[in-house]
């Protein structure tokens, strides 16, 4: 019998990303029930990290793909701390991410601590926009960041903030970088929409 459990653990974490997959509803569950409620939806939260061995590429420092799943953590611990998932339940709505873009300033190294720093930046009909920071202690610097755009379905950014505040509230004019990262998702959807041979009007999902 214990060879057999040795065996199917052994499996899980083979086949799938377990330690992932456990992270991710403690992570959300830590946040909505351990941490106090964020009032303001554009409040910065901090996520901490460790690099471990399980993190790091052939150059020893932490693999691109990890910053990844590490700001996936951290986005969603935010969007519950804040509300947001809450929201998204009541009216029947759900996210996904529909584009993000990484810039990577200096490597984590093995066992370097650091924090992701998450806040949203602001929405438009269809998405909200947040920014992520990997923060080293090392003098604040930023490691990496990521722009993150998440599309709202079923509902939309600007009811489930509504919904939230109790009132009507207006996002804040979007920085300048990001207004550009915008014209550029959409110039590349537009693309491969000619390329594909679907009307400009044609709407990602």
């Amino acid at each position: 019998m214990l060879l057999l459990l040795l065996g199917a653990g052994a499996a899980l974490f083979c086949l799938l990303d377990a330690w992932y997959l456990l992270r991710l509803p403690l992570a959300v569950l830590h946040a909505k029930w351990l941490q106090p409620r964020l009032r303001d939806v554009l409040q910065e939260q901090s996520w901490p990290g460790l690099v471990l061995p399980s993190d790091l590429d052939w150059l020893l420092h932490m693999n691109n793909s990890r910053y990844l799943r590490e700001a996936d953590l951290a986005r969603c611990a935010h969007l519950a701390r804040c509300g947001i998932f809450d929201a998204l339940r009541a009216l029947g709505g759900s996210m996904v991410l529909a584009a993000s873009c990484a810039r990577h300033r200096r490597s984590l190294r093995l066992f370097e601590r650091f924090a992701v720093r998450t806040r949203l930046l602001g929405w438009d009909s269809r998405a909200f926009y947040l920014e992520q920071r990997f923060v080293s202690p090392r003098q604040g610097f930023v490691c990496a960041l990521l722009l993150c755009r998440l599309h709202v379905v079923g509902s939309s950014p600007g009811r489930l903030v509504q919904h939230l505040c109790q009132k009507q509230v207006d996002s804040p004019e979007l920085p300048e970088e990001v207004q550009h990262w915008i014209s550029y998702n959409e110039a590349s959807s537009q693309k491969l929409r000619a390329e594909s041979g679907l009307g400009i009007n044609t709407k990602d999902e």
